[in-house]
């Protein structure tokens, strides 16, 4: 699967498919937008009205001294400004509340098929990169349907309306104006055309320094053990330097667009004051109108302005709605079988058979591995780094799919395993524990109402949790910091088999579970251990082979084979890899 992240490669211009796509989303709000298109038609037609009412003021109810009338023209011009107001109170807010709604769905498709990947996909897409999808993109895509997508229909009314009432007052004026809107739509046209390609730079110059904040804030420890501060700054400053440089070129056309249509906008005003105030003069045009025209056309050339930022906006929303319809374009790897088996619980006989794996094409991790573990048996993987072992619990949980041979469970194949059960069913302890934000014991049951709070505490005392969580000044409604960073790693292991243990699995998975902790959390871990295999299926993975030695029987993998196979004394009579590994550890 390619990287389809790499901004570099998305030179798309403005695709109808993909806006027809967004409005698919807007759909269901389809009656909200309408209310909004109205109210937005209504408040056009109020604004529109004003100059107009000044216009018959000026002309028919001052030169007459109608006092009467002047106070019914002022009224009536305080009951539009009020009337306006009201209602774009009303049309913004709904139209923001519809906008959240449709972004909030767009949010949770995109989350939900994240979800939805297998660790491959995360193996080759950076987090920071996602995290933008999830939260920049589709905030983008807000923009889109607040700032373009309705009131676009209010600019179409108001330059439709001062176009008409403008030729209605002066025909002389309005062709005037008419000979500066070729200029208008030329200079428009250039515009866009010049802004598409520095526009895209600017938005992958950004997503470069989105995904380096990512990742050397994620990394600052390892710079700051490395002394590596000065070489990451001077990277960083060369892409936001990068990004500088392209953001002022576009701020130069923005620069020569604006001033541009003023300029235009000016000089139409100008001719229509030269011109309309002979007129004037020569009583042949009256001065309401003259004023009346000046006004709309202010209200022509506004929207014209505008178009700049609409553009702009709708760029972004083009390209983020192209990024993450990719992204939820993407299949995922690790689909859900048409007819899933659906097993509440597992008796734990793992077989596999035949096993080929690997994580690029051409590179077995794993060549033909084929064992069988029987209800209850505990089996423990050894072997050098790179020799499979953790690949075979990936396998096994179905993060990655097989290219050849099978997994059977209860002999079932795990490829028509319901994922979800199949997972549940799986206790997993890594080496490295993930622990949330939020309690501690919201870390153990894991959000799940059904286990309560004195479940969690036998279940921390059953591991030998407990007796460090009382130490914690809230206990179990202890802060848990980004990670877990405030406990030590042996505090976290234990918080990890209390995790595994609440959900009761029918299969057990520890991998390198006791690696790097002290001697004292160590004993109290392992004690653990030996409570939480009995009765289950185990698969152990350990470097340190004293900690596998009550194992039913031991595999010893080199290279992605299965070498030796036997218990722990039966593998040291052998004198083969295992009694190599076991004599090298001994020495140490």
């Amino acid at each position: 699967m390619h990287n389809f992240f790499h901004e570099e490669r998305i030179y798309k211009n403005y695709d109808a498919m993909l806006l027809k796509r967004l409005l698919t989303y807007a759909k269901p709000f389809q009656g909200q937008l309408i209310i909004c298109i109205v109210l937005l038609l209504l408040i056009a037609f109020l604004d529109l009205s004003r100059p107009y009412l000044i216009k018959l003021l000026i002309d028919d109810y001052i030169p007459k001294k109608d006092i009467p009338g002047i106070h019914r023209m002022g009224l009536l011009y305080l009951f539009i400004i009020f009337s306006a107001f009201m209602l774009n109170y009303f049309q913004v807010y709904l139209l923001q509340y519809t906008s959240n709604k449709i972004i909030f769905n767009i949010r949770q498709e995109v989350f939900s098929h994240l979800q939805k990947m297998s660790l491959s996909f995360f193996d080759k897409n950076t987090v920071g990169r996602l995290v933008t999808r999830v939260t920049n993109d589709t905030e983008a895509l807000s923009e889109m349907y607040t700032s373009v997508l309705v009131n676009l229909f209010k600019d179409l009314f108001i330059i439709s309306g001062a176009i008409i009432v403008m030729i209605k007052l002066s025909f002389s004026l309005s062709l005037i104006v008419f000979s500066i809107f070729p200029f208008l739509v030329a200079g428009t046209i250039l515009f866009a055309r010049t802004v598409r390609p520095i526009y895209r730079e600017v938005r992958t110059k950004l997503a470069k320094i989105n995904s380096a904040l990512n990742e050397n804030i994620a990394g600052i420890k390892t710079i700051q053990i490395f002394r590596k501060e000065g070489y990451i700054y001077r990277e960083f400053n060369k892409m936001n330097r990068e990004y500088l440089d392209a953001s002022n070129q576009q701020l130069k056309i923005y620069a020569l667009f604006h001033p541009g249509i003023e300029l235009l906008s000016t000089l139409g005003l100008t001719a229509i004051l030269w011109y309309g105030g002979n007129q004037v003069l020569q009583h042949a045009m009256e001065f309401g109108v003259l004023f009346a025209f000046i006004s709309y056309l202010k209200d022509f050339f506004r929207p014209i302005a505008d178009m700049s930022e609409k553009y702009n906006i709708l760029q972004a929303a083009m390209t983020s709605s192209e990024r993450i319809f990719e992204l939820l374009d993407t299949p995922a790897d690790i689909p859900q079988p048409h007819h899933p088996v659906v097993m509440d619980t597992l008796e734990g006989v793992i077989e596999f058979k035949n096993v080929w794996f690997a994580y690029q094409p051409g590179e077995w991790v794993l060549k033909d591995v084929s064992f069988k573990i029987n209800p209850g048996e505990t089996i423990a993987i050894v072997g050098a780094t790179g020799s499979g072992k953790s690949t075979i619990i990936h396998l096994l949980g179905r993060f990655y799919d097989i290219q050849q041979g099978e997994i059977l469970i209860d002999g079932i194949n795990i490829k028509d395993m319901d994922l979800n059960s199949l997972r549940c069913n799986m206790g997993m302890v890594l080496q490295d524990t993930f622990l949330f934000s939020g309690h501690m014991i919201s870390n153990i049951r894991l959000n799940n109402p059904s286990i309560t709070d004195e479940a969690v505490q036998n279940i921390a005392k059953y591991v030998n949790a407990h007796d460090f969580i009382q130490k914690l000044p809230k206990q179990y409604y202890e802060e848990v910091q980004e990670r877990g960073s405030t406990l030590s790693l042996g505090q976290r292991q234990l918080i990890a088999l209390a995790r595994v243990l609440a959900y009761q699995p029918s299969i057990l998975i520890l991998d390198e579970a006791t690696s790097n902790i002290d001697t004292e959390t160590e004993s109290l871990i392992q004690d653990a251990i030996k409570k939480i295999l009995q009765g289950r299926t185990s698969i152990m993975i350990a470097h340190r082979l004293s900690t596998i030695q009550h194992a039913h029987r031991i595999i010893v993998m080199h290279k992605g084979q299965i070498r030796e196979t036997g218990t722990h004394q039966e593998l040291l009579e052998k004198r083969g890899i295992y009694y190599r590994l076991y004599q090298l550890q001994y020495k140490e």
